[in-house]
């Protein structure tokens, strides 16, 4: 992906199928099936083991967060806030060490 498309605005779904389309020399429709495809597997792994190891890119995991109390901030009223599940991500050391690399890189450091 090109350095002033990414450091302007997020990556969506559509800016990962043209980039990998064009790397790939693929047409862009089975590109985005395989996209839909991925982050579906992903998804329904997540649901049912909490958890997905991808070797040198880092770990997801469904954490269930405690109920807590929560405030309006307009009136300061307290509000219950019931327990929810949550999707963390913890990058792997490759990821880690490459992003590093890239950011320093990219900041001049």
């Amino acid at each position: 992906m090109e350095d002033d498309e990414a450091s302007s605005q997020a990556i969506t779904r559509k800016t990962i199928v043209r980039a990998l389309a064009q790397e790939m020399q693929l047409p862009q429709p089975i590109v985005k099936q395989l996209v839909e495809k991925l982050f579906d597997v992903i998804t329904d792994s997540l649901v049912v083991n909490q958890r997905l190891e991808l070797r040198n890119f880092g770990v997801f995991e469904v954490k269930k967060r405690a109920p807590r109390v929560g405030r309006n901030p307009k009136t300061k009223e307290e509000i219950p806030i019931g327990s929810r599940y949550a999707v963390t991500f913890k990058p792997g050391k490759a990821m880690e060490q490459r992003l590093q690399q890239l950011m320093a890189e990219r900041h001049g450091e």
